[in-house]
């Protein structure tokens, strides 16, 4: 199936779907080169006003597309979200896309605003979530050691494979990422724990050697106090409770 080329494409929802927007941010894998047969064109969609921001898929051109439509207020409204997260998705998105129709003191402005959301960073992230953190992955670790089954084991290495990179970078005061962006963040980040780090569960999920990715955790852990399960307390707050 041939597809067209983005930019163009992106042109033409622009006409044909989105007349009365300002500016579409054209990103994701196509503008970074690593495209795949079934990648998506990632589209933020900005008007001046709309009543509520929405999501929507649909195809064209022959081309699978997720677009993310706003006015600048939800915009700034999302990026927030997106910060309290501690993953950028969509500051990222805005900061990086190719402007279409082409750039104009509006989309300059809208940039400026996510790239600005990207230096602030996430929230620090205090003692608090550094102990929850440390407490789910060493419960990840101990059915690791001892799993009932290899589908149990995988289960709980899919689980540690996003805690564990959210820790490191979380632990970090840095941003985070999630599934399939974890492998790249942490390259950016940090080259050769990046490697280790997917050379570590690589090994795990075809041979089911834990070995590897257990230590790594360890290492990742100790920076932070080391595993943690005794004296951990976590207190619901006051108001979570519904009268009989």
């Amino acid at each position: 199936m041939i597809k067209e080329d983005p930019v163009k494409t992106t042109k033409a929802v622009h006409a044909e779907r989105y007349p009365g927007a300002e500016v579409i941010f054209l990103a994701g894998s196509v503008i970074r080169g690593e495209s795949t047969p079934t990648s998506d064109l990632d589209l933020v969609v900005i008007f001046r006003r709309l009543d509520n921001a929405y999501r929507e898929s649909f195809r064209f051109n022959n081309w699978p597309v997720e677009a993310f439509v706003h006015d600048p207020e939800t915009l700034n409204y999302f990026f927030q979200m997106d910060r309290a997260s501690g993953v950028p998705s969509l500051p990222n998105m805005v900061s990086e896309g190719i402007e279409v129709p082409g750039a104009s003191d509006f989309s300059r402005v809208m940039r400026e605003l996510a790239r600005a959301v990207l230096v602030e960073g996430p929230p620090c992230w205090q003692a608090l979530e550094i102990d929850n953190s440390r407490y789910v992955i060493t419960d990840i670790l101990d059915d690791l050691y001892k799993p009932r089954s290899r589908a149990e084991q995988i289960a709980s290495a899919t689980v540690l494979f996003e805690e564990l990179a959210n820790h490191f970078l979380r632990s970090r005061q840095l941003w985070s990422a999630k599934g399939k962006t974890i492998p790249r963040r942490l390259r950016a980040v940090d080259f050769e724990f990046a490697v280790r780090f997917e050379e570590s569960f690589q090994e795990l999920f075809a041979t089911g050697n834990t070995a590897q990715v257990i230590a790594l955790a360890k290492e990742v852990l100790e920076r932070s106090g080391g595993r943690l399960f005794e004296g951990h307390k976590l207190a619901a707050p006051l108001d979570w409770r519904q009268v009989l």
